[in-house]
C-alpha cells in the first residue's frame, strides 16, 4: 500500500487527504489544526504528532500550505531532513513562482524528486476528487507525480518544468477573476435594464459572452447549475483566496515586466470587497458588492 503523508489540512487540504485514503492509500495526516487532524482521522486517516513524523516512512509527501514563506520553511526543516531520499515530493500550494523554483532546487539537490502542482477546483472538487492539477516538474517525474494524485484528480496536466504549475495556476486565477467580475457586471447591468437574469444567463450562456464564470459558475442565484450564490456564497472559492491569487498574478507580472492592467483592476475590487468584511464569502459575491445589495451577503 502507498503511504502518503500529507501536511496542510484546511479547507483544500482536509478533502484532498480523505480522497487519498478512499483512493486506497495509507495517509499520515499533520497540521497546526488539532481539530483539522481529527476530522482527516475520521476519515480514516492516521494523525502525526509532527511533519516530521509525518513524512518519515513516507512514499509520497503532499502539502497545501497557505503561501511561500510556509512552504520553504516546512521542507528546510521538516520534510528534507526527515522524508526518506526515495520519497515523492509534492507541493500542491498555491505561492510565488521564486518559491517554487527555490524549493524545487533544495529537493533536487538534497536528492528528492519534487513536482509543483497547485490545484483548480475549489473545496467541492476537492472533496470529490475532481481537482484539476497544472504540475511543474522533470519529464521524467511527470508519470509518478500523475499515479500519485490520481485520488485528487479530474485532471493532472504537466506545464512544464520547476514552477510552472505555478505559473500556470497564477494565470489561470487571474483569468478567473477577470471573467467573474466581468459577468457580474453584466448581471448587475441586465438588471439595471430591465432584463431578468433567467433570460440573460439562457441568452449569454449560449452567445458569444459565454464562459465558466457564468454558464458553469453563474454568481446569481438560482440561475444556472447550482453554485455558492445559491448558498448565500458560503463555501467555494473564498475572495480572501481569489484575492491572494490576483496578488500572486501582480506580484508575477511586476517582475516579469508584463503588462496586466485588468488583473490589477480586479485586485483592486476583491481588495475593496475583502476590506468591507467578505473575504470569507465565495468570490462570486461581488456581484452583490456591484449590485448595491452587500446587506443581503449578511442573512
Amino acid at each position: 500500500m502507498t503511504r502518503i503523508a500529507f501536511i496542510g489540512l484546511g479547507n483544500m487540504g482536509g478533502g484532498m487527504a480523505a480522497r487519498q485514503v478512499v483512493g486506497g492509500r495509507e495517509v499520515s495526516a499533520f497540521d497546526l489544526s488539532a481539530a483539522a487532524v481529527a476530522k482527516v482521522v475520521g476519515a480514516g486517516a492516521l494523525g502525526a504528532a509532527s511533519v516530521a513524523d509525518a513524512v518519515k516512512r513516507a512514499d509520497v509527501v503532499i502539502t497545501m500550505l497557505p503561501a511561500g514563506p510556509h512552504v520553504r520553511k516546512v521542507y528546510a526543516e521538516d520534510i528534507l531532513p526527515n522524508a526518506p531520499k526515495t520519497a515523492l515530493l509534492i507541493d500542491c500550494s498555491t505561492i510565488d513562482v521564486d518559491s517554487a523554483r527555490a524549493v524545487a532546487t533544495q529537493a533536487t539537490t538534497a536528492g528528492f524528486r519534487f513536482a509543483d502542482a497547485p490545484v483548480s477546483g475549489g473545496t467541492a472538487a476537492a472533496d470529490a476528487g475532481t481537482l484539476a492539477f497544472m504540475v511543474g516538474c522533470d519529464e521524467a517525474v511527470f508519470a509518478d507525480v500523475e499515479e500519485a494524485l490520481k485520488p485528487m484528480a479530474r485532471v493532472v496536466i504537466r506545464a512544464g518544468d520547476h514552477g510552472a504549475g505555478q505559473a500556470a495556476k497564477i494565470c489561470n486565477n487571474m483569468l478567473l477573476g477577470i471573467s467573474m467580475i466581468g459577468t457580474c457586471e453584466a448581471f448587475a447591468l441586465a438588471e439595471k435594464l430591465g432584463l431578468a437574469p433567467d433570460r440573460f444567463f439562457e441568452i449569454a450562456s449560449k452567445s458569444s459572452g459565454q464562459c465558466w464564470s457564468l454558464s458553469t459558475y453563474a454568481p446569481w442565484p438560482g440561475v444556472g447549475p447550482q453554485t455558492a450564490a445559491d448558498r448565500n456564497y458560503e463555501g467555494g472559492f473564498a475572495a480572501a483566496m481569489m484575492l491572494k491569487d490576483l496578488k500572486l498574478a501582480q506580484e508575477a507580472s511586476a517582475r516579469a515586466g508584463a503588462t496586466t492592467p485588468m488583473g490589477n483592476h480586479a485586485e483592486a475590487l476583491y481588495a475593496l470587497f475583502d476590506r468591507l468584511g467578505y473575504g470569507g464569502k465565495d468570490f462570486s459575491g461581488v456581484l452583490q458588492m456591484l449590485r448595491g445589495q452587500l446587506d443581503t451577503l449578511k442573512a
